[in-house]
C-alpha cells in the first residue's frame, strides 16, 4: 500500500508540474484572445485588466473590414491547397521511385538530393527572383504555387523511409495479377501511404499558410497579398491598433489549429512509420 500511495503522489506532482508547465505556454495565447474582444481603453489600462468588462465580438469584424482581408484569405487558400496537393503528388511518386526501384546513380541521386536540404531558402531567393522576373511570373500567384507544388526533399526523405518498410513481396504479386507500375503505386501503395501523406500535407499547410518572406519578396499588388504579408500590412499602418493586429492574428490562427486538432492522430502515425 506504501508504495501504491507513493506511486500517486508521485503522478500528481508530475501532472501538476505538467499543467503550470503548459500554462507558461497557453499565457501568452489567452491573453491575445482576450485582448481581441476588448476596448482600446481596456488595453491601456493600468495595472492590466485580464477580462473585458464586455465582449465585443465586433472588434473581429472592424479588423476585418478595415483591409481587403478577404481577398487575402482567398489567395493564401489558393495556394495552400495547389501546394499541398502537388507536395502530395510529386513527393510521392519521387519517394516510390527511390524506394522500389533500382537504377543507376540512385544513391548518388538521392544524396543529391538530401544535399539541397543544406541550402537555405535566403541563398537561393535572389537567383529565383531574377529567373521568375525574366519569365514574368513577379507579382502574380505563380512564384508561390508552382515551385511550391514540384516537391521537397524533406517530404522526399519521410516519404521513402515509410515506403521500405515494406517488402518487395507486395508489388510482385500485384505484378502477377496483371498491375502495371502505375496501378501498384496508385492502387497499392497510395493507401498505404495515408498517414504520411497528411502528415506532409498538414507541414506544408503550416509552412505556407505562415509564409511571409516568400508573399513579400514576389507580390506588389495589394490585390494579391496573402493573410501573413496582410497582417504584416496592416499593423504597419495600425501600429497602434492592438485589438485589431489581436483579432486579425486568431482569426488567421484558427485553420492551422483546427487542422491539427483533427488530423493529430496521423501526424503521430506517420512519424511512427517513417522512424520504422
Amino acid at each position: 500500500m506504501g508504495n501504491i500511495g507513493q506511486l500517486k503522489r508521485t503522478k500528481v506532482v508530475i501532472y501538476a508540474g505538467l499543467i503550470l508547465f503548459s500554462l507558461y505556454f497557453i499565457g501568452p495565447f489567452l491573453w491575445v484572445i482576450l485582448t481581441a474582444f476588448k476596448t482600446q481603453a481596456e488595453v491601456n489600462v493600468y495595472p492590466p485588466q485580464v477580462l473585458p468588462a464586455e465582449w465585443r465580438w465586433s472588434n473581429f469584424t472592424d479588423a476585418w473590414n478595415s483591409q481587403p482581408f478577404t481577398t487575402y484569405l482567398l489567395n493564401s487558400v489558393v495556394i495552400t491547397v495547389f501546394t499541398t496537393i502537388g507536395q502530395v503528388i510529386s513527393s510521392s511518386l519521387v519517394a516510390y521511385g527511390f524506394a522500389r526501384y533500382e537504377f543507376k546513380f540512385k544513391n548518388l541521386l538521392f544524396m543529391l538530393l538530401l544535399s539541397s536540404m543544406m541550402l537555405p531558402w535566403d541563398v537561393t531567393m535572389i537567383p529565383q527572383y531574377m529567373l521568375f522576373n525574366e519569365m514574368g511570373w513577379i507579382n502574380t500567384l505563380k512564384p508561390l504555387i508552382i515551385p511550391g507544388m514540384l516537391g521537397s526533399a524533406y517530404y522526399v526523405f519521410l516519404l521513402r523511409q515509410f515506403l521500405m518498410n515494406f517488402p518487395d513481396d507486395i508489388a510482385n504479386a500485384a505484378k502477377i495479377d496483371g498491375a502495371n507500375d502505375f496501378q501498384i503505386y496508385a492502387r497499392i501503395f497510395l493507401p498505404i501511404m495515408k498517414a504520411p501523406l497528411i502528415l506532409i500535407a498538414i507541414l506544408n499547410i503550416l509552412t505556407v499558410w505562415n509564409d511571409y518572406l516568400g508573399p513579400l519578396i514576389f507580390l506588389q499588388d495589394r490585390s494579391k497579398y496573402t493573410l501573413a504579408l496582410g497582417l504584416a500590412s496592416f499593423q504597419g499602418v495600425h501600429g497602434n491598433n492592438t485589438i485589431g493586429i489581436m483579432a486579425i492574428t486568431i482569426l488567421m490562427m484558427i485553420p492551422p489549429i483546427l487542422i491539427f486538432l483533427f488530423a493529430q492522430k496521423y501526424i503521430i502515425e506517420g512519424l511512427e512509420g517513417s522512424i520504422k
